[in-house]
């Protein structure tokens, strides 16, 4: 018999013990306008990451040339200020996190998004370089909020039957933006059109126009009805979800069939950050496993390639220094074409199976393009080409551990969950994925970018495995069933632990 997972202390004064149906009642809805208006509003903040993030690296030598307003160099926009955004990032998942489970998803994500446009038009102000480095830090750790409290928005109120796809597109989507900020830099710094002074500023300007529009249609994105009815907000959860159901009974002109159960809960103002953390590692001690896994393998993939990309290209082929952004918008294409071709088999074929073919093909892939470049035999257009392929499943594997971090703990912890794989991941993709890789990248030595390659190849690899044994069959299944909530815990299943 399984031991008893540790429950909350009962309820306090004026916390009550309800039966609610709303789970049953979120996860039974046809996908409608509604739904629509969720992913939009919600998950478009990742174009802006992936817009932020390329414009920065394809805009550096522009704004350490004389003449660009700025006394900074090169090496400390891709090196000091880089590290700094990486740091705001962990930060702000961690910080945000914690606040997203405490206070609720709605007020955080507009919180986090405010935080996000302010310092990214402080950024397009940027008259010194301690300027430029704090704003970067402060923009990053606006963007690190938004994944911890945007993933679990997205999570508790998407259909069951939809959740792994959409939140795959979702994440994958952060390559739009990468796509868009290749080829935004590529106007932006030409000086027939822009002053060299101000392209540069136009492109940080330009995230600011867009996060606006998205912060218009997030205003009118609901707070998520399971936080609501666990933090004593039942019934402003049951109006929210009956506004909803007739709605999409009026878009669909049938009748929603009744919810098939209910359950019980105890509920709570707040939760406690030990029990959140006991939950997470001692009640799931498998599944934290796999969310390292994951994220520390996805992390070091993509530095493997993407961190010397132009500086690869440009060694090893005479790519000159002005194309490297149409190679990357090609790859940036392939990363987010995998998402979306290959997310709707996550809820069909399963988690388990999808999770750990897409880690272990990019990982195997990866090691063929390592054996290719090492022989000779690659050109920068055919290596590109190899790229885009191991990319093409990477992303979808990348995508995947945001998806099961934030389905696989109960809905009390779940921002928290996030925040900390998130950040782990990150810091060990931003720190020490580039102090591994800058050398072998840099050195013009063909074997020691083949040991770049190899690295990252052999950590994906080792994750699909991890997957293969430990992920959790979440296809489809209620947020509830896969992860009871801390209210209403009973055991925790032997494989789970």
């Amino acid at each position: 018999m399984a031991s008893e997972v540790s429950r909350p202390p009962a309820p306090g004064p004026g916390e009550s013990t309800v039966t609610t149906a709303v789970p049953a009642r979120l996860d039974r809805l046809p996908w409608s306008r509604w739904h629509w208006m969720i992913v939009i509003g919600l998950g478009t903040v990742w174009i802006l990451d992936g817009l932020e993030v390329t414009i920065v690296g394809n805009v550096a030598g522009r704004i350490a040339e004389d003449g660009s307003g700025l006394d900074i160099t090169a090496a400390q926009i891709t090196g000091v200020a880089a590290a700094l955004y990486v740091a705001g990032a962990c930060s702000g998942a961690l910080f945000f996190g914690w606040l997203t489970d405490r206070y609720g998803r709605k007020r955080l994500f507009m919180v986090t998004l405010v935080v996000y446009l302010a310092a990214t038009a402080m950024t397009a102000l940027s008259f010194e370089s301690w300027w430029f480095f704090l704003f970067r830090f402060l923009t990053g750790f606006g963007i690190g909020g938004e994944y911890a409290a945007i993933n679990s928005a997205i999570d508790e109120l998407i259909p069951s039957h939809y959740r792994g796809r959409v939140d795959l597109i979702i994440n994958g989507s952060y390559w739009l933006g990468a796509i868009g900020g290749s080829l935004l830099s590529i106007v932006m710094l030409d000086t027939d059109i822009f002053p060299k002074d101000l392209g540069w500023r136009l492109s940080f300007a330009l995230g600011v126009v867009l996060g606006l529009v998205i912060l218009l249609v997030r205003r009118h994105v609901p707070e998520s009805p399971r936080w609501q009815f666990i933090h004593g907000r039942g019934e402003e959860a049951e109006e929210l979800v009956g506004s909803v159901e007739k709605e999409i009974e009026e878009e669909k002109g049938v009748r929603l069939p009744p919810p098939d159960r209910e359950i019980t809960i105890h509920q709570r103002k707040s939760i406690g950050f030990g029990l959140i953390a006991k939950t997470v590692f001692h009640t799931y001690p498998r599944r934290a496993v796999l969310g390292l896994s994951l994220f520390i393998g996805q992390a070091f993939l993509y530095n493997a390639i993407t961190f010397g990309f132009g500086t690869i290209l440009i060694t090893f082929f005479d790519v000159p220094t002005g194309s490297t952004g149409y190679y990357f918008a090609v790859i940036a294409a392939g990363n987010f074409m995998g998402p979306l071709l290959l997310g709707k088999l996550f809820d069909t074929v399963g988690r388990r199976i999808m999770i750990s073919s897409t880690y272990l093909l990019s990982g195997i892939l990866l090691f063929g393009t390592a054996w290719l470049f090492d022989r000779g035999s690659l050109s920068a257009t055919t290596l590109t080409a190899c790229w885009c392929v191991v990319l093409f499943f990477a992303s979808a594997g990348a995508s995947s551990a945001y998806l099961t971090v934030s389905e696989i703990f109960p809905m009390e912890t779940r921002a928290m969950a996030i925040a900390f794989f998130y950040a782990l991941g990150t810091a060990a993709g931003g720190i020490s994925g580039p102090l591994i890789f800058a050398e072998l990248t840099e050195s013009g030595v063909v074997g020691d970018t083949v040991l770049a390659f190899q690295i990252g190849a052999g950590l994906m690899c080792a994750a699909g495995l991890v997957a293969a044994f430990l992920a959790v069959n979440a296809e489809r299944r209620s947020l509830e069933d896969i992860a009871e909530l801390l209210s209403t815990a009973r055991s925790a299943s032997p494989a789970d632990r």
